[in-house]
C-alpha cells in the first residue's frame, strides 16, 4: 500500500490500551510508510498529546509502534474505525 491509502485505511482509528492503572486512548493522525513513522493522538489521564513513533514490522508481517516505558507493542491491526 502506499502512503495514502494506508493514511486513508487508518485516519482516526481508535485503540485502547489499560496500562496496568489507566485506560490510554490512541487515534491515528498520519501514517507516513516512506519514512515508516506514525503520528497519534494519546489521550492519557485527561491529557491530550499528539506523538509521533517509528514503525515497525513484526515477523508476521504487522505493523506496530512500541509505547511506555515497557515498550508496549501496539499493532496497527488492532486500531478500530470510530463511528
Amino acid at each position: 500500500m502506499n502512503n495514502e491509502e494506508v493514511s486513508k485505511k487508518y485516519y482516526m482509528s481508535e485503540f485502547e490500551l489499560f496500562d496496568g492503572e489507566y485506560f490510554i486512548i490512541f487515534n491515528i493522525i498520519d501514517v507516513d510508510m516512506d519514512k515508516q513513522r506514525i503520528r497519534v493522538a494519546v489521550s492519557n489521564t485527561g491529557k491530550i498529546s499528539v506523538i509521533e513513533f517509528d514503525l515497525k514490522l513484526d515477523y508476521n508481517g504487522q505493523l506496530y509502534f512500541e509505547y511506555g516505558v515497557m515498550c508496549e507493542r501496539v499493532v496497527l491491526d488492532d486500531f478500530e474505525e470510530v463511528a
